[in-house]
């Protein structure tokens, strides 16, 4: 698999700035992405005046999050304890290590062993960093998930679920912080893959660790939650007992699904089969076409999160049995008899009145 140069990644695009060198060497390298990119970067910005759903109360809850996830990420790596506790067994410290990612409010815990295609390839999200290759692996990760509020997701495009997503990046990055910070102090290196200084592809990593699979829209589908997770990797060198992945049956449910294409408001999702793309058979969103929408609504969208039937909690034994036609079929009727073209709290929750 190709890695994936960060300096691609949207919201890396969104930070060169006209007349920097980052700008230059960027739309030198990629002049087919200017046009639009210039038109998407002089749009009002996410939460701010001019958007759908601005509002001068609410909207400043989203910017003071991520301030505050800004603010941290510079404490994703730190120095090790030069006591390193060398009686360390693998089996027991797998179960610690999970159980310690729970108490602190992760829903779902898994480890892989991390591969370079894991890894971007190069930095591109800041100006300090910019093109920096990366070439230091740590031999193991640890991916976790935590779920955000159904009846906040279900009122995207709203504010509400935007604060939820806030909130899912403040509670990955804490669980993170307080399991790298924990394994320095025994001795051996660790770094938390934070929103805003991420060195991985989370949704690879988590998908790699057995948490869910990629559906049609780009996104990590759980069986729990379906895409209501914000995503966390702790990646380190201390010695873990590696999950297997679990291939469940979400590319054929993708398949005939299809509810995310129907719904999505920039028509960002592809319909059809997976195409190869740069070696490997996938589902590609337009990436330009989803965040022109993020900066129009004032919020990151969130349909395609509400909208996925895994999101409203299929019951276990159906997805058991997720590879029967049949199957597919009742959890689609059902799905549809309950909401209609897409699920939708339309009311604020009354703390936003």
């Amino acid at each position: 698999m190709k890695r994936i140069d960060e300096r691609d990644v949207m919201f890396s695009r969104m930070n060169y700035k006209k007349g920097t060198k980052e700008y230059r060497d960027y739309y030198e390298r990629n002049p087919n992405k200017k046009e639009i990119d210039d038109v998407l970067r002089d749009m009002p910005n996410i939460g701010g005046e001019g958007t759908a759903t601005y509002d001068p109360i609410n909207s400043p809850i989203m910017d003071a999050c991520f301030r505050f996830l800004g603010d941290i990420k510079k404490l994703s790596e730190g120095e090790i304890n030069n006591k390193k506790v060398d009686e360390i067994d693998p089996v027991t410290m797998t179960k610690k290590l999970k159980s310690l990612s729970k108490y602190y409010n992760a829903q779902l815990v898994g480890i892989t062993e991390m591969k370079e295609y894991h890894y971007y390839s190069h930095r591109g999200r800041e100006t300090k960093d910019y093109g920096q290759k990366i070439e230091n692996y740590h031999k193991y990760g640890i991916v976790f998930a935590v779920e955000m509020e159904k009846e906040m997701i279900f009122r995207a495009p709203q504010i509400a679920e935007s604060v939820a997503v806030t909130k899912g990046y403040i509670q990955a990055a804490i669980i993170g912080m307080v399991l790298s910070y924990y394994i320095r102090e025994l001795g051996y290196d660790a770094r938390n893959h934070m929103d805003g200084n991420y060195l991985t592809v989370l949704p690879l990593v988590a998908r790699d660790a057995g948490l869910g699979d990629i559906g049609r829209s780009g996104l990590l589908v759980t069986k729990e939650f379906g895409s209501r997770v914000r995503l966390g990797v702790v990646t380190t060198d201390l010695p873990l007992i590696c999950d297997e992945r679990d291939e469940f049956g979400l590319e054929e449910f993708c398949s005939v699904c299809n509810r995310c294409v129907r719904t999505c408001p920039g028509k960002a999702i592809p319909s059809g089969e997976k195409k190869e793309i740069e070696g490997t058979k996938r589902w590609q969103i337009q990436s330009e076409e989803c965040y022109r929408r993020w900066r129009a609504l004032g919020t990151d969208c969130g349909i395609c999160l509400a909208n996925c039937p895994f999101s409203d909690e299929i019951p276990k034994e159906l997805i058991e049995n997720i590879g029967k036609p049949s199957v597919r079929e009742k959890i689609l009727k059902e799905y549809n008899k309950k909401h209609g073209i897409r699920p939708i709290i339309r009311e604020k929750p009354d703390w936003l009145k």
